[in-house]
Protein backbone atom coordinates (compact mmCIF):
# COMPACT_ATOMS: atom_id res chain seq x y z
CA UNK A 1 0.00 0.00 0.00
CA UNK A 2 1.29 3.45 -0.84
CA UNK A 3 -0.08 6.85 0.02
CA UNK A 4 0.91 10.08 -1.70
CA UNK A 5 -0.27 13.66 -1.74
CA UNK A 6 -2.35 14.68 -4.75
CA UNK A 7 -1.88 15.32 -7.60
CA UNK A 8 -0.94 11.75 -8.35
CA UNK A 9 -3.00 9.01 -9.93
CA UNK A 10 -2.57 5.34 -10.53
CA UNK A 11 -1.14 4.39 -13.89
CA UNK A 12 -4.08 2.11 -14.53
CA UNK A 13 -6.51 4.97 -14.09
CA UNK A 14 -4.52 7.15 -16.45
CA UNK A 15 -5.00 4.55 -19.14
CA UNK A 16 -8.76 4.62 -18.62
CA UNK A 17 -9.48 8.32 -18.38
CA UNK A 18 -7.94 11.56 -19.60
CA UNK A 19 -7.04 14.18 -17.05
CA UNK A 20 -10.17 15.88 -15.75
CA UNK A 21 -10.54 19.26 -14.10
CA UNK A 22 -9.07 19.63 -10.65
CA UNK A 23 -11.17 18.50 -7.71
CA UNK A 24 -12.24 21.29 -5.37
CA UNK A 25 -10.47 21.43 -2.02
CA UNK A 26 -12.09 23.50 0.72
CA UNK A 27 -10.03 25.68 3.02
CA UNK A 28 -8.29 23.54 5.62
CA UNK A 29 -8.65 20.31 3.62
CA UNK A 30 -5.98 18.16 2.02
CA UNK A 31 -6.25 15.40 -0.55
CA UNK A 32 -4.13 12.31 -0.81
CA UNK A 33 -4.31 9.17 -2.87
CA UNK A 34 -4.05 5.61 -1.64
CA UNK A 35 -3.06 2.81 -4.00
CA UNK A 36 -4.16 -0.72 -3.15
CA UNK A 37 -4.12 -3.81 -5.37
CA UNK A 38 -6.89 -3.31 -7.93
CA UNK A 39 -8.16 0.01 -6.61
CA UNK A 40 -7.03 3.56 -6.06
CA UNK A 41 -8.82 5.76 -3.53
CA UNK A 42 -8.87 9.51 -3.11
CA UNK A 43 -8.98 10.58 0.53
CA UNK A 44 -10.08 14.00 1.78
CA UNK A 45 -8.75 14.89 5.21
CA UNK A 46 -8.84 17.87 7.50
CA UNK A 47 -5.78 18.00 9.74
CA UNK A 48 -6.69 19.42 13.12
CA UNK A 49 -4.71 21.09 15.82
CA UNK A 50 -5.04 18.16 18.22
CA UNK A 51 -3.23 14.85 18.06
CA UNK A 52 -4.37 11.51 19.34
CA UNK A 53 -8.02 11.95 18.39
CA UNK A 54 -10.02 8.81 17.54
CA UNK A 55 -10.26 8.23 13.77
CA UNK A 56 -13.42 8.73 11.72
CA UNK A 57 -14.25 7.77 8.13
CA UNK A 58 -17.02 9.33 6.05
CA UNK A 59 -18.61 7.44 3.11
CA UNK A 60 -20.71 9.27 0.50
CA UNK A 61 -23.77 8.17 -1.45
CA UNK A 62 -24.56 7.29 -5.07
CA UNK A 63 -23.31 9.98 -7.43
CA UNK A 64 -21.67 11.82 -4.54
CA UNK A 65 -18.11 12.27 -3.38
CA UNK A 66 -16.03 13.05 -0.33
CA UNK A 67 -17.01 16.70 -0.83
CA UNK A 68 -20.45 15.83 0.55
CA UNK A 69 -18.87 15.79 4.02
CA UNK A 70 -17.00 19.10 3.79
CA UNK A 71 -19.64 20.94 5.85
CA UNK A 72 -19.73 18.38 8.66
CA UNK A 73 -16.05 17.50 8.97
CA UNK A 74 -14.84 20.85 10.39
CA UNK A 75 -17.62 20.80 13.00
CA UNK A 76 -16.20 17.57 14.42
CA UNK A 77 -12.50 18.25 13.90
CA UNK A 78 -12.01 18.82 17.63
CA UNK A 79 -13.31 15.36 18.59
CA UNK A 80 -12.31 13.04 15.71
CA UNK A 81 -9.50 12.72 13.19
CA UNK A 82 -11.77 12.64 10.17
CA UNK A 83 -11.18 11.44 6.62
CA UNK A 84 -13.68 11.12 3.77
CA UNK A 85 -13.19 8.57 1.01
CA UNK A 86 -14.19 8.73 -2.64
CA UNK A 87 -15.57 5.27 -3.41
CA UNK A 88 -14.10 3.59 -6.52
CA UNK A 89 -15.29 5.38 -9.66
CA UNK A 90 -16.61 8.41 -7.76
CA UNK A 91 -15.12 11.76 -6.86
CA UNK A 92 -11.46 11.59 -7.81
CA UNK A 93 -11.08 7.82 -7.32
CA UNK A 94 -10.55 5.88 -10.56
CA UNK A 95 -12.72 2.88 -11.46
CA UNK A 96 -11.84 -0.44 -9.82
CA UNK A 97 -9.74 -2.68 -12.03
CA UNK A 98 -12.31 -5.48 -11.83
CA UNK A 99 -15.32 -3.24 -12.51
CA UNK A 100 -16.99 -4.37 -9.28
CA UNK A 101 -19.42 -1.66 -8.18
CA UNK A 102 -21.56 -3.97 -6.07
CA UNK A 103 -22.40 -3.05 -2.50
CA UNK A 104 -20.01 -5.78 -1.40
CA UNK A 105 -17.34 -4.36 -3.70
CA UNK A 106 -17.66 -0.89 -2.17
CA UNK A 107 -17.68 -2.35 1.35
CA UNK A 108 -14.58 -4.38 0.51
CA UNK A 109 -12.83 -1.19 -0.64
CA UNK A 110 -13.59 0.50 2.70
CA UNK A 111 -12.43 -2.53 4.66
CA UNK A 112 -9.22 -2.80 2.67
CA UNK A 113 -8.52 0.89 3.23
CA UNK A 114 -9.00 0.60 6.98
CA UNK A 115 -6.94 -2.58 7.17
CA UNK A 116 -4.11 -1.17 5.07
CA UNK A 117 -3.85 2.06 7.02
CA UNK A 118 -4.51 0.42 10.40
CA UNK A 119 -6.97 3.19 11.32
CA UNK A 120 -9.67 0.98 12.80
CA UNK A 121 -11.71 0.95 14.82
CA UNK A 122 -13.19 4.17 13.41
CA UNK A 123 -16.28 6.24 13.92
CA UNK A 124 -17.93 5.31 10.62
CA UNK A 125 -20.33 7.69 8.86
CA UNK A 126 -22.41 6.84 5.77
CA UNK A 127 -25.03 8.59 3.66
CA UNK A 128 -27.48 6.81 1.34
CA UNK A 129 -25.45 4.19 -0.58
CA UNK A 130 -22.62 4.96 1.84
CA UNK A 131 -24.99 4.15 4.69
CA UNK A 132 -25.65 0.70 3.24
CA UNK A 133 -21.92 0.21 2.70
CA UNK A 134 -21.17 1.29 6.27
CA UNK A 135 -23.85 -1.07 7.62
CA UNK A 136 -22.27 -3.99 5.81
CA UNK A 137 -18.78 -3.05 7.01
CA UNK A 138 -19.98 -2.79 10.62
CA UNK A 139 -21.77 -6.15 10.37
CA UNK A 140 -18.95 -8.19 8.85
CA UNK A 141 -15.99 -6.42 10.52
CA UNK A 142 -17.14 -5.19 13.94
CA UNK A 143 -13.50 -4.82 14.94
CA UNK A 144 -13.19 -1.89 12.52
CA UNK A 145 -16.12 0.20 13.79
CA UNK A 146 -16.39 2.15 17.07
CA UNK A 147 -19.69 3.86 16.28
CA UNK A 148 -21.94 4.05 13.25
CA UNK A 149 -23.68 7.24 12.06
CA UNK A 150 -26.09 6.73 9.17
CA UNK A 151 -27.72 9.62 7.31
CA UNK A 152 -30.68 8.42 5.22
CA UNK A 153 -29.13 4.96 4.73
CA UNK A 154 -30.20 3.10 1.58
CA UNK A 155 -31.77 0.10 3.31
CA UNK A 156 -34.41 -1.99 1.52
CA UNK A 157 -37.97 -0.66 1.37
CA UNK A 158 -41.07 -2.51 0.22
CA UNK A 159 -42.65 0.68 -1.09
CA UNK A 160 -39.95 2.62 -2.88
CA UNK A 161 -40.32 6.40 -3.02
CA UNK A 162 -41.58 7.43 -6.45
CA UNK A 163 -38.74 9.97 -7.05
CA UNK A 164 -36.27 7.13 -6.37
CA UNK A 165 -37.58 4.98 -9.22
CA UNK A 166 -35.34 6.57 -11.91
CA UNK A 167 -32.29 5.64 -9.82
CA UNK A 168 -33.47 2.04 -9.74
CA UNK A 169 -34.10 2.13 -13.48
CA UNK A 170 -30.43 2.96 -14.03
CA UNK A 171 -29.81 -0.67 -13.11
CA UNK A 172 -31.73 -1.83 -16.19
CA UNK A 173 -29.37 -2.52 -19.12
CA UNK A 174 -29.54 0.23 -21.73
CA UNK A 175 -31.40 2.77 -19.61
CA UNK A 176 -28.30 4.76 -18.66
CA UNK A 177 -27.14 5.11 -22.26
CA UNK A 178 -30.67 6.11 -23.29
CA UNK A 179 -30.83 8.71 -20.53
CA UNK A 180 -27.40 10.03 -21.51
CA UNK A 181 -28.59 10.49 -25.09
CA UNK A 182 -31.86 12.13 -24.07
CA UNK A 183 -30.09 14.58 -21.76
CA UNK A 184 -26.97 15.25 -23.81
CA UNK A 185 -28.02 18.88 -24.34
CA UNK A 186 -28.64 19.55 -20.67
CA UNK A 187 -26.19 21.98 -19.14
CA UNK A 188 -24.28 21.20 -15.96
CA UNK A 189 -26.36 23.90 -14.26
CA UNK A 190 -29.62 22.21 -15.27
CA UNK A 191 -28.37 18.85 -14.05
CA UNK A 192 -27.22 20.34 -10.76
CA UNK A 193 -30.57 22.02 -10.14
CA UNK A 194 -32.28 18.70 -10.80
CA UNK A 195 -30.05 16.86 -8.34
CA UNK A 196 -30.56 19.50 -5.67
CA UNK A 197 -34.34 19.47 -6.15
CA UNK A 198 -34.23 15.72 -5.57
CA UNK A 199 -31.78 15.64 -2.66
CA UNK A 200 -32.49 18.78 -0.63
CA UNK A 201 -35.53 19.40 1.52
CA UNK A 202 -35.31 23.06 0.50
CA UNK A 203 -32.92 23.81 -2.37
CA UNK A 204 -33.24 27.52 -1.56
CA UNK A 205 -30.99 26.88 1.44
CA UNK A 206 -28.06 26.26 -0.91
CA UNK A 207 -25.81 29.32 -1.07
CA UNK A 208 -24.73 30.79 -4.39
CA UNK A 209 -21.15 29.73 -3.72
CA UNK A 210 -22.19 26.17 -2.91
CA UNK A 211 -24.27 26.04 -6.08
CA UNK A 212 -21.36 27.29 -8.21
CA UNK A 213 -19.10 24.67 -6.65
CA UNK A 214 -21.66 21.95 -7.34
CA UNK A 215 -21.97 23.01 -10.99
CA UNK A 216 -18.18 22.93 -11.36
CA UNK A 217 -18.08 19.44 -9.86
CA UNK A 218 -20.86 18.30 -12.20
CA UNK A 219 -18.90 19.62 -15.19
CA UNK A 220 -15.82 17.76 -13.97
CA UNK A 221 -17.70 14.48 -13.57
CA UNK A 222 -19.25 14.70 -17.01
CA UNK A 223 -15.74 14.84 -18.47
CA UNK A 224 -15.02 11.38 -17.06
CA UNK A 225 -15.67 8.58 -19.57
CA UNK A 226 -16.59 6.16 -16.79
CA UNK A 227 -19.12 8.46 -15.06
CA UNK A 228 -22.26 6.71 -16.33
CA UNK A 229 -20.75 3.26 -15.91
CA UNK A 230 -19.99 3.94 -12.24
CA UNK A 231 -23.50 5.30 -11.69
CA UNK A 232 -25.20 2.44 -13.52
CA UNK A 233 -23.27 -0.39 -11.92
CA UNK A 234 -23.54 1.10 -8.44
CA UNK A 235 -27.30 1.55 -8.87
CA UNK A 236 -27.47 -2.08 -9.98
CA UNK A 237 -25.48 -2.99 -6.87
CA UNK A 238 -28.08 -1.30 -4.65
CA UNK A 239 -30.95 -3.08 -6.40
CA UNK A 240 -29.15 -6.42 -6.10
CA UNK A 241 -28.48 -5.81 -2.40
CA UNK A 242 -32.16 -5.03 -1.84
CA UNK A 243 -33.13 -8.45 -3.16
CA UNK A 244 -30.66 -10.46 -1.08
CA UNK A 245 -32.12 -12.58 1.68
CA UNK A 246 -30.66 -14.58 4.52
CA UNK A 247 -27.53 -13.51 6.35
CA UNK A 248 -26.45 -11.26 3.46
CA UNK A 249 -29.66 -9.20 3.53
CA UNK A 250 -29.09 -5.64 4.69
CA UNK A 251 -31.75 -5.72 7.40
CA UNK A 252 -30.30 -8.95 8.75
CA UNK A 253 -26.87 -7.34 8.73
CA UNK A 254 -28.25 -4.28 10.52
CA UNK A 255 -29.36 -6.60 13.32
CA UNK A 256 -25.79 -7.92 13.58
CA UNK A 257 -24.21 -4.49 14.08
CA UNK A 258 -22.65 -4.23 17.53
CA UNK A 259 -21.54 -0.60 17.35
CA UNK A 260 -23.63 2.14 18.95
CA UNK A 261 -25.58 3.66 16.06
CA UNK A 262 -26.89 7.16 15.34
CA UNK A 263 -29.63 7.28 12.71
CA UNK A 264 -30.55 10.51 10.90
CA UNK A 265 -33.68 10.80 8.75
CA UNK A 266 -35.14 13.78 6.89
CA UNK A 267 -38.87 14.44 6.74
CA UNK A 268 -38.60 15.74 3.16
CA UNK A 269 -36.37 12.94 1.88
CA UNK A 270 -37.60 11.93 -1.58
CA UNK A 271 -35.23 8.97 -1.91
CA UNK A 272 -35.32 7.21 1.45
CA UNK A 273 -38.69 7.16 3.16
CA UNK A 274 -39.07 8.91 6.50
CA UNK A 275 -41.24 5.91 7.44
CA UNK A 276 -38.14 3.70 7.56
CA UNK A 277 -36.74 5.50 10.61
CA UNK A 278 -38.78 3.46 13.06
CA UNK A 279 -37.88 0.16 11.37
CA UNK A 280 -34.19 1.08 11.37
CA UNK A 281 -34.35 1.98 15.06
CA UNK A 282 -35.77 -1.46 15.80
CA UNK A 283 -33.20 -3.25 13.62
CA UNK A 284 -30.00 -1.75 15.03
CA UNK A 285 -29.57 -3.08 18.55
CA UNK A 286 -28.07 0.08 20.07
CA UNK A 287 -29.70 2.88 18.09
CA UNK A 288 -30.51 6.54 18.60
CA UNK A 289 -32.69 8.52 16.19
CA UNK A 290 -32.50 12.11 15.00
CA UNK A 291 -35.39 13.21 12.79
CA UNK A 292 -35.15 16.50 10.92
CA UNK A 293 -38.61 17.34 9.50
CA UNK A 294 -37.33 19.93 7.01
CA UNK A 295 -34.29 17.97 5.79
CA UNK A 296 -34.07 15.99 2.59
CA UNK A 297 -31.66 13.21 1.66
CA UNK A 298 -28.38 14.90 2.64
CA UNK A 299 -28.91 16.20 6.17
CA UNK A 300 -25.17 16.45 6.78
CA UNK A 301 -25.09 19.11 4.03
CA UNK A 302 -28.39 20.79 4.91
CA UNK A 303 -28.20 20.75 8.71
CA UNK A 304 -24.57 19.91 9.56
CA UNK A 305 -24.79 21.51 13.01
CA UNK A 306 -27.69 19.25 14.02
CA UNK A 307 -25.93 16.13 12.74
CA UNK A 308 -22.71 17.16 14.50
CA UNK A 309 -24.56 17.66 17.78
CA UNK A 310 -26.19 14.23 17.48
CA UNK A 311 -22.79 12.63 16.97
CA UNK A 312 -21.33 14.49 19.95
CA UNK A 313 -24.14 13.12 22.11
CA UNK A 314 -23.45 9.64 20.75
CA UNK A 315 -19.79 10.12 21.60
CA UNK A 316 -20.69 11.21 25.13
CA UNK A 317 -22.82 8.09 25.52
CA UNK A 318 -19.77 6.04 24.57
CA UNK A 319 -17.47 7.70 27.05
CA UNK A 320 -16.02 10.33 24.74
CA UNK A 321 -14.03 8.06 22.43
Amino acid sequence: MSSTELPGTRAAAAAVAPAASAVRVAEGERLRSVSLPGIGLNIRCRPGGRTGLPPALYVHGLGGSSQNWSDLMPLLADVVDGEAVDLPGFGDSPPPDDGDYSLTGHARAVIRLLDAEERGPVHLFGNSLGGAVATRVAAVRPDLVRTLTLVSPALPEWRVQRPALPTGLLAVPGVASLFARLTKDWTAEQRTRGVMALCYGDPARVSEEAFRNAVAEMERRLELPYFWDAMTRSARGIVDAYTLGGQHGLWRQAERVLAPTQLVYGGRDQLVSYRMARKACAAFRDARLLTLPEAGHVAMMEYPEAVAQAFRELLDDCGGS
